[in-house]
């Protein structure tokens, strides 16, 4: 279980760096905060939804469900769920009563089969997605190529359940990820107007450099709560 003092001091760092940097690129447009909370307790999203703080996102389908109906028994509603892990087609169907949220759109064939369920599932509206982008094709990560993008973005239009907002990109370790945050706001503009101006790119060590490229989605975990699993 995390330290509250800490969480709650890590927070208000967090939430004033942001406004912070906000202010000195005098953007006006709001950003959401994600905080990833991956293999983190309940007690420490509870401790942040205490603080007021609904924007969480989960790598697993699994993991996101256990959390999600703990906190709603402690009477923690309205949070919104991201998920940002790799989506299998197969986990659709258990994760559409949850998710607000998609950053890990990759292929037609998931496009599909979100669409599917969601109408299915009897949820109103349409489910917000990001498409993710590998941008420097690394085969150990998923996402469209930037050369793939605009086909995606079409079929994704096929569905009306669906309602893209953006891309997604997470750089390769260790690199200045500048030129690919930088990449991926060129290419979200060329794809408007499918894609809604929207950017889901900076974690825990690059968000500065994010936003100061436009993000309006970042995502941090370490940062925020700590050594996962601590």
């Amino acid at each position: 279980m995390s330290d509250k003092i800490n969480l709650s001091l890590n927070y208000k760092r967090w939430v004033e760096n942001v406004a912070v940097l906000l202010a000195q690129s005098k953007r006006t447009a709001p950003v959401t905060l994600i905080a990833v909370s991956k293999k983190q307790s309940v007690d420490a999203i509870q401790e942040l939804y205490q603080l007021g703080h609904r924007d969480f996102g989960e790598n697993y389908v699994q993991e996101l469900i256990i959390k999600a109906e703990e906190l709603e028994r402690r009477g923690c509603s309205g949070i919104r769920w991201h998920f940002i892990g790799h989506l299998q087609t197969n986990k659709v169907r258990s994760l559409i009563p949850w998710v607000s949220c998609l950053h890990t759109l990759d292929s037609s064939r998931l496009a599909q089969e979100i669409a599917k369920k969601w109408m299915a599932s009897g949820r109103t509206g349409q489910l917000s997605v990001f498409i993710e982008v590998n941008t420097d094709g690394e085969g150990t990560k998923s996402g469209v190529s930037p050369e793939e993008a605009p086909v995606l973005c079409e079929e994704i239009a096929l569905h009306p359940e669906l309602k893209l907002l953006g891309l997604m990109c997470v750089p390769p370790s260790g690199e200045d990820p500048v030129a690919r945050f930088r990449a991926l706001a060129a290419l979200e503009r060329g794809l408007r107007p499918y894609s809604q101006g929207m950017l889901s790119m900076g974690m825990s060590g690059d968000y500065a450099s994010a936003l100061a490229e436009g993000a309006t989605h970042i995502r941090v975990g370490t940062a925020l709560f700590g050594s996962r699993g601590a």
